[in-house]
């Protein structure tokens, strides 16, 4: 059985052979995964729509993340023909990799967030997607509350503790 929350907010159960449920999950991390290496689930639009804050911290839109987003992506995959043409799902399975697209966008990352996307698609290419995902969960979970960490604000969404785990 797999709970999925729906854009309203409501939940729908669906039973599944264990297969189709063992695809769902990974399907459902996968959807927490930029192309380029971040990890939506501290991402600041993704947290603000999950969470509800949009209007309360004067925005318009939120994401559902970077798979949902697909040609909307603002970053590499309207500039990466592999990606856009969906032969690779994410940068570091191109022979490319890091190529010229990827490389200015980890040193923006680097310097203003303290996260290298070129390290967390290593990371990723080394131990699976799925298990690099768990690891981010773990990683940008608050320390005094248990909730998420945004990594564009140094902020817990769930108790306002101000904390970047790639700061420390």
């Amino acid at each position: 059985m797999i709970r999925f929350a729906n854009s309203s907010g409501s939940i729908r159960l669906i039973i599944l052979p264990k297969k189709s449920w063992q695809w769902c999950a990974r399907m459902e991390l996968k959807r927490l995964v930029s192309h380029c290496g971040l990890y939506c689930g501290a991402c600041r639009p993704y947290l603000m729509l999950k969470k509800g804050l949009l209007e309360r911290r004067g925005y318009k839109v939120g994401c559902k993340g970077c798979w949902v987003q697909n040609k909307n992506c603002a970053f590499i995959m309207k500039k990466c023909p592999r990606l856009r043409k969906k032969k690779i799902d994410f940068c570091f399975e191109c022979d490319r990799f890091p190529c010229d697209i990827l490389k200015p966008l980890d040193t923006r990352y680097r310097k203003n967030y303290g996260v290298s996307l070129i390290k967390n698609l290593e990371r990723m290419r080394e131990i699976g997607v799925e298990k690099w995902v768990e690891e981010q969960q773990q990683f940008y979970k608050c320390r005094k509350c248990g909730g998420e960490i945004c990594v564009h604000d140094d902020e817990c969404f769930d108790c306002g503790n101000h904390y970047n785990p790639n700061k420390i």
